[in-house]
């Protein structure tokens, strides 16, 4: 972790400031030989600032603030104490006086008071195994398997209030290490005042949401998630923010943090503000604020929501102002991304930098020296879109749409890919993930378990909501904690039996991850068997080792399905999601020996037996009888 950098208002003026939390915000300063706290504050346009909290009586003649620099105000006091709540007092230039929460402020009341709170950070961490281990380790070449989850309703207490951070810290570390994923993803954490907006509004960039407790509370949890194991992604949400009086909405009385054109500065969709990076004070505010979550609280990445709306000037509207050159292009907003980027890999070389964009921009997971945005990895919208509508169609009518399932191998490896299954899927009459699948009960079972592990095979990083591990039926609600009563009838047991288990072979099976972005680790055996609505592929590691996998879509047993493959010797089935175990029909593949033969560029075929809707992994057994005796020791 980088502790040497020293904030500065100069830099933090020209845009290239990256720790600014050292600098604005509430901070324990002695002064004279008396302790006390120095509160900074950006708003260029105020005609007059003022501090006020519990320590003065909410006074706004107390405390005033003095300009320092370049619209930066100050004021010190020894009066204030560590907890106490305060805001600052912003009057504009018509006389107008408004409180504001610090835009800085590391800690919040809770709702519905909007202050913010006098902290000091104190947390002792224990995961410095974790931190050293993942610096050797790029996420590019590992198993990368992502949870993801909103907090305040995976699991809630009997009377429907909210476990606390500290609390949740080791169910949530002994559930997600138990079910073998490597990570999981927070679902916005920054505090938000609109609880259906599941924190994609933010009001307070640098306080955790005090719905779950304290600023040291959340360190724990990342800290005890560290020490199983489990990296930590979070959801960071640069594009925009709410119009909550108290929060950043012209801050100073005009239009401080957002955009100042009328016709520009709010999107049309969510009524919301939309920040303006090409303003250097924004730009440091924002990145330094990237980098305040993955220093401060030692994320693992950020996953950068809504990127498209930050990319296109006619995003969701009818009328815009175009770039300099005519184009539709943000430009400002391009720079500011990559600038993130290069701020956040700075910070950690091996974190996780995913920008959740649904459209074809160029090179979002480019290096910026080479044009792109910098980003390691892209959510594959295209993909889930694809095979969400497909898993969608009754099986007798999906070989009319076999090239849904095909069409995402056309630019699988044109970006680094986190296929995602995400909590957007099963909310807003969407359904939910098991309840996408057509047929009865049974059949519903099945076709979750195909697509899950369908997902599994297919090139790219995975990433599954809450609740698809064991099959929720309803959509997801974030009011009520998932419906973990499920987990007593037989069918529910035996989906999180197989989630677990799938994931589990996937962390033991580097073919299916080693070399996951290049056409060098994926080979098809017949992606054009649409009538059957099977798909057969191999993953390859960089050693060659391989694991052949089946996709059968419709709830037909193939017997003597004719594959094509590399190597003559027996193909045992190592994986099958049609194991009673996991509620199948049992019709299991047995080990088949392959013979000579052409299928496409293969030189021999194997007959398998393909269970319904299932999907099934194979590997080539050495031939045992052929390996070199040992000479009988002497």
């Amino acid at each position: 972790m980088n502790k040497r950098h020293t904030a500065t208002p100069e830099a933090y003026h020209n845009g290239t400031e990256t720790h600014a939390y050292q600098f604005l915000g509430c901070h324990p300063q002695a002064r004279d030989g008396k302790d006390g706290f120095v509160f900074r504050v950006w708003a260029p346009n105020a005609k007059q600032m003022a501090v006020v909290g519990d320590f003065n009586f909410w006074n706004p003649q107390d405390l005033p603030m003095q300009k320092i620099t370049g619209g930066i105000w100050e004021a010190w006091s020894p009066n204030p104490k560590e907890g106490g709540a305060y805001k600052y007092v912003v009057t504009h230039w018509d006389g107008k006086a408004v409180y504001k929460a610090d835009p800085v402020g590391f800690r919040t009341c809770k709702s519905p008071d909007t202050s913010s709170v006098i902290f000091v950070d104190r947390y002792k961490w224990h995961d410095s195994l974790w931190l050293a281990r993942n610096a050797r380790r790029s996420p590019l070449n590992a198993p990368v398997n992502i949870y993801e989850m909103h907090l305040g309703s995976w699991r809630k207490k009997e009377d429907n209030t909210y476990y606390s951070y500290s609390e949740l810290a080791p169910m949530l570390a002994e559930y997600v290490k138990e079910m073998g994923y490597t990570h999981v993803e927070l679902m916005p954490l920054a505090e938000y005042p609109y609880d259906p907006s599941w924190g994609y509004q933010v009001t307070h960039y640098y306080a955790p949401t005090s719905r779950y407790g304290s600023p040291e509370e959340l360190r724990l949890l990342i800290d005890t998630l560290h020490q199983a194991g489990i990296g930590v992604i979070l959801d960071w949400v640069p594009a925009h923010f709410p119009k909550d009086e108290y929060g950043l909405y012209e801050f100073d009385g005009t239009c401080t943090y957002e955009v100042g054109d009328p016709m520009m500065n709010e999107h049309p969709d969510w009524t919301t503000r939309i920040f303006d990076f090409g303003r250097p004070e924004v730009r440091s505010f924002l990145i330094s604020n990237a980098v305040y979550w993955l220093e401060e609280f030692h994320v693992d990445g950020l996953r950068v929501d809504a990127v498209t709306s930050m990319l296109y000037l006619d995003y969701n509207r009818q009328h815009y102002r175009p770039n300099r050159y005519g184009g539709r292009e943000n430009l400002e907003a391009i720079d500011f991304l990559r600038k993130l980027n290069q701020a956040c890999f700075a910070v950690r070389k091996n974190i996780i930098m995913a920008a959740e964009e649904s459209t074809a921009f160029p090179m979002v997971t480019k290096p910026d020296f080479d044009g792109g945005l910098g980003f390691l990895f892209k959510w594959n919208m295209g993909w889930m879109n694809d095979t969400l509508r497909y898993i969608k169609e009754d099986p007798i009518n999906r070989k009319y749409h076999h090239n849904s399932l095909t069409f995402s191998m056309t630019y699988a490896f044109s970006e680094n890919f986190i296929l995602p299954l995400s909590h957007d899927e099963v909310v807003h009459g969407k359904l939910s993930l098991i309840n996408k699948n057509p047929g009865d009960y049974f059949w519903k079972f099945a076709g979750l378990r195909t697509l899950l592990g369908y997902q599994m095979a297919h090139p790219g990083k995975k990433l599954s909501f809450m609740g698809n591990e064991f099959g929720q039926f309803i959509e997801w609600d974030f009011r009520k904690e998932l419906d973990w009563l499920l987990l007593d009838y037989d069918m529910h047991r035996k989906m999180q039996a197989f989630t677990r288990d799938l994931n589990r072979f996937y962390l033991k099976n580097d073919p299916l991850w080693a070399d996951d972005l290049s056409w060098n680790g994926f080979q098809w055996i017949q992606p054009d068997d649409g009538n059957n609505s099977i798909l057969t592929f191999r993953r390859i590691n960089k050693k060659k080792q391989e694991v052949i996998c089946i996709c059968n879509f419709t709830p037909v047993l193939r017997e003597g399905y004719r594959i094509g493959v590399p190597k003559p010797g027996t193909y045992a089935p190592v994986f099958c999601s049609d194991d009673l175990k996991y509620g199948g029909t049992g019709q299991l593949p047995v080990p088949v020996q392959a013979e000579p033969g052409v299928y496409r560029e293969y030189p021999y075929i194997a007959s398998v037996r393909v269970p319904p809707m299932s999907v099934t992994f194979f590997t080539r057994v050495p031939d045992r009888s052929k390996a070199p005796k040992k000479e009988p020791a002497e």
